[in-house]
């Protein structure tokens, strides 16, 4: 019989790498920080799966993420701060407290009627709840993590000094804004000075992340379909110049756009 392995048994292998007397010397070597790289490479790696909708490998990749959680928790657990069980008391006992509407006395046990509450309603109920848990003199921004993808921690700025109302009324004002970053992009370039450039062109993709915001995208999703599509556009481009059997320099701008132009006629079709 094909032995089945539960959650349980992927403590026990954790404990067991992780073991001095002869666990595996690369996985007793790690420490928080050292694993920060590969918890990053899982995540990516799930979205991917999910992005290409690629069922038969995504739980395969979760189970990747899943032991970077129970690795942190290992580490954890013998420096004796918290083990993985008050990893898991913890996220249950603040989700219960931040569903009132789904588990009105703050138990498992508990059902609520029908909920009256929007999906804004909901999300509005959360920052609160969150909030009432926050010291009582933690600044707007603090908890908006450093490590975030730029263009995610932008949006998420955005959105705190948005909920004590320091934001654009309608997105025609954050256009405009765009239009004033990208005046003064230009006027950096033409100086030539790099440190005004890079000023400059940050300014521009803050508020491009703030129009996401505003249209309800996400733009590191954005971004990444945008790399996606180049991707497959430029391995058509990169296709027809080895069907041709010459080289890259044999062909010019106007000569590699033309099948640049064909990917996309390719695509809409």
């Amino acid at each position: 019989m094909t032995v089945h392995y539960s959650y349980a048994d992927l403590q026990v292998l954790m404990a067991r790498l992780r073991d001095p007397a002869d666990g595996c010397p690369w996985d007793i070597k790690q420490t928080y920080a050292s694993i920060v790289p590969h918890t990053l490479e899982e995540v990516y790696e799930v979205i991917d799966t999910i992005e290409r909708n690629d069922m038969p490998h995504l739980a395969e990749e979760l189970g990747d993420l899943l032991f970077q959680v129970v690795f942190y928790a290992e580490i954890a657990s013998g420096d004796g701060h918290f083990s993985l069980d008050d990893v898991i008391h913890r996220l249950v006992a603040k989700l219960l407290y931040r569903h009132p509407h789904v588990f009105p006395d703050g138990t498992l046990a508990s059902r609520a009627d029908a909920s009256v509450l929007t999906e804004s309603g909901v999300n509005d109920q959360w920052e609160r709840l969150k909030g009432q848990r926050k010291p009582s003199d933690g600044r707007v921004l603090d908890d908006v993590p450093l490590a975030l993808p730029g263009l995610l921690r932008a949006k998420k700025l955005q959105a705190k000094a948005a909920r004590v109302g320091f934001d654009w009324p309608v997105i025609a004002d954050v256009l405009s804004k765009a239009d004033e970053e990208l005046a003064e992009l230009k006027e950096a370039i033409d100086s030539g000075v790099a440190d005004a450039i890079e000023d400059e062109l940050g300014d521009l993709l803050f508020v491009l992340a703030n129009v996401a915001r505003h249209t309800g995208v996400d733009p590191e999703q954005a971004v990444r379909r945008t790399n996606q599509k180049f991707t497959r556009r430029f391995g058509h481009v990169e296709q027809r110049v080895r069907d041709s059997d010459q080289s890259w320099p044999d062909f010019d701008l106007k000569d590699l756009d033309a099948f640049w132009q064909e990917a996309k006629v390719l695509e809409r079709n």
